[in-house]
């Protein structure tokens, strides 16, 4: 299993690549192959200023449906297309590449402390292991 690191990491098992004031947020590979094979997304949250740990939207496994969780309070931007039914409605993406194409959301940052308690690959991978 891959961490990239990059990036910061969730108990969730989420994961944000930052880019300033953005992030983009996805889930882990470790979540992804939890999961199995992934048959819809959803996020209907899009422009929407949510608080840390809110809940952003859903993911669909074959066997299970889990929620996603804000790991930092942030505004939701977009909703990456090749997720979303009415664009290109191809979930399995995350599957594949999970940490590039299968990113979730983006979002703006509101709250940059918030970054501090989030952990780094190292971390993460000794949660996971």
């Amino acid at each position: 299993m891959e961490f990239p690191a990059g990036l910061k990491y969730t108990k969730e098992h989420e994961w944000l690549k930052i880019d300033g004031n953005t992030a983009y947020i996805g889930i882990t590979d470790f979540a992804q192959s939890e999961l199995g094979e992934l048959v819809y997304i959803e996020v209907e949250t899009v422009g929407e200023t949510l608080e840390k740990e809110a809940v952003f939207g859903t993911v669909e496994a074959v066997k299970t449906t889990s929620e996603l969780f804000m790991p930092v309070s942030g505004k939701i931007l977009e909703f990456n297309p090749e997720l979303n039914e009415a664009e290109g409605d191809n979930p399995a993406i995350i599957n594949e590449d999970p940490y590039d194409k299968g990113w979730i959301v983006k979002i703006e940052l509101t709250n940059l402390e918030e970054l501090n308690d989030l952990m780094d690959a190292e971390a993460y991978t000794k949660l996971v292991s």
